[in-house]
């Protein structure tokens, strides 16, 4: 294939004007990777971030394609990353810890170090379910899955104000949850 030809298409020999109207780009910055994804493309990870479950010949009927170019394209996605894995979501309430929190962590030093132990020791307590270093007056934000107020009391003291490094905490709890989801818009 030449220059003038798009390297990945249902439709082979495209020209490059015709690819820039059938493909979305998405940019990947960590790697610096640029994926073109055509309609199915999207269709398939929009089904997929719904439902996980399904199986290839479910995701080939839905978008009107063969099994096994369904199964190539799919591989394809996991291939390059853009499918990073499957996962099951547990009900929170279900499960006994239907409170979540938000809080606000301050590290004494934002030195190398200090940010690496801080998140290697975060990383051992399966109640915060989230880590997010941030930009801004505090240095990380950290979302806590728990029980009761007693749970949190424990998350707490015995957790969060534990962990190196950390000078202060900020919680803020959340009464209820209106939005929640994992997709992302493809």
């Amino acid at each position: 294939m030449d220059e003038q030809t798009c390297t990945y298409s249902p439709i082979s020999l495209l020209r490059r004007s015709q690819c820039r109207t059938i493909y979305r780009y998405f940019e990947y910055p960590s790697n610096n990777m640029r994926m073109k994804l055509d309609a199915r493309d999207r269709a398939i990870l929009r089904l997929l971030q719904e439902d996980g479950r399904l199986t290839n010949a479910d995701v080939a009927q839905q978008i009107n394609l063969s099994p096994s170019a369904c199964l190539r394209r799919v591989k394809l996605l996991e291939e390059r990353g853009l499918i990073a894995r499957y996962v099951m979501l547990l009900d929170e309430k279900v499960v006994g810890l239907p409170g979540t929190a938000f809080v606000l962590v301050s590290l004494d030093q934002q030195g190398r170090a200090s940010l690496d132990a801080f998140e290697a020791a975060i990383q051992q307590h399966p109640e915060v379910t989230e880590c997010c270093l941030l930009a801004g007056t505090a240095d990380y934000m950290v979302r806590v899955a728990y029980a009761d107020s007693a749970d949190f009391e424990r998350i707490h003291t015995e957790i969060l104000t534990q962990l190196p490094g950390v000078v202060r905490v900020q919680s803020t709890l959340a009464l209820r949850t209106v939005k929640k989801t994992t997709a992302l818009p493809v």
